[in-house]
């Protein structure tokens, strides 16, 4: 018997996700594969090689630090503790796709692929058209992919059961018309209208058919976009990062301990000053359950990628208790620590919603913060 359950939590949230046992701290609540995911445009046009159905990278520590950090001499120590088999990786014989195995080559094609495999280096398919206009449109950090909203696409069209597809895309359209203009909006821009138009009709050169007709509409497109823009949930896996926890794990002397991190500190700086803040592969994929836990900027879960692809992890952050709604947070660690002001700007720029958690609920109800945060938080919206 699972211990949750997607329920209506009330008219401003929709569904929400409730706890119907026990979690203590740490505890694993549920694990999920998306619907579809997808890595980012514009990173896997900067190479960072992954799996093209879920999102694995494709190299070994040693050879991503090395590319990150533009230095092919650095060496792993204890490489021997992360295993990567990158003997498994295979590729679409039509395309070259590349997938880190025969298996995950088998799902896509079910799943999508199909109806998407096209030639790369064909300036003129509607593909690589649609890809090239939404890099120009969307430039990093990203936030989602038009080939999301491609493969949901494909994900109906070639479903056995296309109507039991549709209803499970619909499971995440909840918003009014003009909620979901105003989101793309923000996704776009300005000229977001003019784009919107020429991505609805780029796409409708990539898939068309009576199944997914309702969604090429001017409105069903634009709903369409507005769920790939929020409940897109981010998805980052890096090769790196994995060795790094797993070297943490091993037992040493605090001398071999020390040499270790302040190594791995340089690490992170050699790949910095090269390669900037982007250090993973990233992208986002549209989970069923997942999707229904709600922002708390107090949350007592988390949602994390521990294996290396793209099946999420939700995890307990605290002890939850049967009936207890399970949330999670939008914002990011440093987000999180900046003042409600500051919190509720970034929510209502991003997710167009204001947030009534326990935290901000009592914050609000305080008098006037004039602490150093808020004043610092008022220095930089000043500045944005």
């Amino acid at each position: 018997m699972e211990g949750y359950e997607v329920r209506t939590s009330n008219s401003k949230k929709g569904k929400a996700l409730f706890a119907t046992k026990k979690y203590d701290q740490g505890d694993v609540i549920l694990e999920e594969e998306p619907l579809v995911s997808c890595q980012f445009a514009w990173n896997a046009a900067y190479r960072y090689l992954a799996c093209d159905y879920c999102m694995r990278p494709l190299e070994t520590p040693e050879q991503n630090v090395r590319r990150l950090s533009c230095k092919p001499d650095i060496v792993l120590p204890h490489s021997d503790c992360f295993e990567t088999n990158l003997e498994a990786i295979t590729n679409c014989d039509h395309c070259g796709a590349l997938y880190c195995s025969e298996g995950c080559k088998q799902k896509a094609f079910v799943a999508y692929h199909r109806l998407l495999c096209h030639d790369s280096s064909d300036p003129q398919h509607p593909i690589v058209v649609l890809l090239e206009a939404w890099k120009q449109m969307h430039y990093p950090p990203e936030t989602t992919s038009i080939m999301l909203l491609v493969r949901i696409l494909a994900y109906i069209q070639q479903s056995s059961d296309p109507s039991d597809a549709v209803a499970k895309v619909k499971q995440f359209c909840h918003r009014t018309v003009n909620e979901d203009a105003e989101l793309v909006h923000k996704l776009l821009g300005e000229q977001f209208v003019d784009q919107l138009n020429t991505l609805r009709e780029l796409t409708a050169n990539v898939v068309s058919g009576d199944h997914v007709q309702e969604f090429l509409t001017p409105e069903g497109f634009c709903t369409l976009m507005a769920l790939v823009g929020t409940n897109g949930q981010g998805i980052g896996t890096s090769p790196l990062a994995m060795w790094v926890n797993a070297v943490l794990e091993l037992t040493m002397s605090d001398d071999e301990r020390q040499q270790l991190d302040l190594f791995i500190d340089k690490l992170y700086q050699y790949v910095e000053e090269e390669s900037g803040t982007f250090l993973n592969t990233e992208g986002s994929g549209l989970f069923q359950l997942q999707s229904a836990c709600n922002h708390s900027c107090a949350p007592n879960a988390e949602s994390t990628f521990p294996y290396g692809n793209h099946r999420v992890q939700l995890k307990a952050l605290k002890p939850i208790l049967p009936g207890d709604e399970i949330c999670i947070s939008y914002l990011d660690e440093c987000s999180l620590q900046r003042s409600r002001h500051s919190r509720q700007k970034e929510l209502a720029q991003n997710y167009l919603f204001v947030c009534w958690c326990e935290r901000c609920s009592q914050q609000s109800s305080q008098p006037d913060c004039t602490s150093e945060e808020e004043m610092s938080d008022e220095e930089i919206d000043a500045d944005d």
